[in-house]
């Protein structure tokens, strides 16, 4: 879906707020883009620079931003277009934003996850991805109740909420720090130049031309594919 017209209008490109913003941002520096005012937006949410008008959002927005055709194109976590599940074109892995999916427990717990889902047949998992974490269970035929949660996975199985949680790491720190092992690796994710299906068709000419500088860029900063 596309809503936008006009021959000259400025291609419109999404950013997510947070730990992929300052990479994005340097990734389309080194790419050739023009992006003034991008280094410190202040409050901004829009902005103008060259031919791009950016767009700064909170990163699980960004998906829906491009499905919808609001903006043309973005950069966007993988863990974020697999949850959402939108009709998107992922065009580019740019490389940066190396995280995990893992599943973790609570080191010692008194009963093993295994025992409790030999009694109950079912077993309590708290994330904030309950997609990722349904496809994850499915596949490997166990029976889950989702506990969906917007913060503070950790403390889940801590207060007796969950037996597991399905959560991102880099690191593996925080849930080390909170007695929680990881027992599963679920996927990785890095983050991804995107596309409005109809903005690629319509605009294939600058759409595939930034993807192609993007990638570029990022192989020279040693990660990333088309």
């Amino acid at each position: 879906m596309a809503r936008r017209g006009g021959e000259d209008r400025r291609l419109r490109m999404a950013l997510p707020k947070g730990a992929l913003y300052a990479e994005s941002v340097a990734l389309l520096e080194a790419a050739g883009l023009d992006v003034t005012g991008l280094a410190d937006p202040g409050r901004q949410l829009t902005l103008s620079a060259g031919d791009i008008e950016y767009i700064i959002g909170k990163p699980t927005d960004i998906p829906v931003y491009v499905a919808y055709g609001g903006v043309d194109v973005a950069i966007s976590g993988k863990d974020v277009l697999l949850e959402s599940a939108l009709d998107v074109v992922e065009m580019v892995d740019l490389g940066f934003g190396a995280c995990r999916f893992v599943v973790a427990e609570p080191e010692g717990a008194s009963r093993s996850v295994a025992e409790i889902y030999r009694h109950l047949g079912v077993i309590r998992v708290a994330t904030k991805y309950p997609r990722i974490t349904e496809a994850h269970y499915a596949s490997r035929g166990l029976q889950v109740e989702l506990v969906k949660l917007s913060g503070n996975i950790e403390l889940a199985p801590l207060i007796g909420l969950a037996d597991q949680v399905v959560d991102i790491t880099a690191t593996g720190r925080t849930l080390a720090e909170n007695r929680l092992r990881i027992v599963d690796e679920v996927l990785s994710s890095t983050a991804r130049f995107i596309a409005n299906p109809v903005s690629l068709k319509t605009d294939s000419e600058r759409v595939t031309g930034i993807a192609e500088a993007l990638a570029a860029a990022a192989a020279a900063h040693g990660g990333g594919t088309a």
